[in-house]
């Protein structure tokens, strides 16, 4: 489930993208816009920051923007930066695999093994949906997400 801090880092991202290139905004006027505490964005968006989605200046003119076009930014990145694994439970994960405690054989586990197909079609959607494509409300099915993603490997 996407967290408040992914649901907010979404919505400011959305809101940088909307920007005239070059043009910045300070996080007071992000979280007016946005309806988010103040303090919560700035720990979300040092995040992105720090991951290399957004840069920051200082001073007049300062403010925030992306680091690069919104067409360049997957939304699956965004969310793994904020909220982690896509995986709806850990031992259904590629990158944060935790054998749960009550599992006897995780290669047969049917919970197992269906979580890891919410898994890949969760990733497939999110890995290639850009996020101009989402600030625009565009939600690819999971058969053109497959495509799309074949289309660029």
């Amino acid at each position: 489930m996407l967290t408040k801090k992914g649901k907010y880092g979404l919505k400011a991202l959305v809101d940088l993208a909307r920007l005239a290139p070059g043009e910045t905004a300070f996080i007071t006027e992000i979280a007016q816009r946005n309806n988010i505490p103040k303090k919560f964005l700035d720990t979300i968006l040092l995040e992105l920051r720090n991951a290399g989605v957004l840069r920051s200046k200082k001073g007049p003119g300062g403010g925030y923007s992306l680091s690069r076009p919104a067409s360049e930014i997957r939304i699956g990145h965004v969310i793994r930066t904020l909220d982690g694994p896509l995986a709806p439970i850990r031992c259904a994960s590629r990158t944060a695999y935790e054998i749960c405690e009550d599992c006897s054989d995780p290669e047969t586990c049917r919970v197992r093994i269906s979580m890891t197909s919410v898994r890949d079609a969760m990733s497939s959607i999110l890995d290639s949906m850009t996020l101009s494509e989402f600030a625009a409300g565009g939600v690819l099915a999971p058969e053109a997400a497959v495509e799309k993603q074949a289309r660029r490997s």
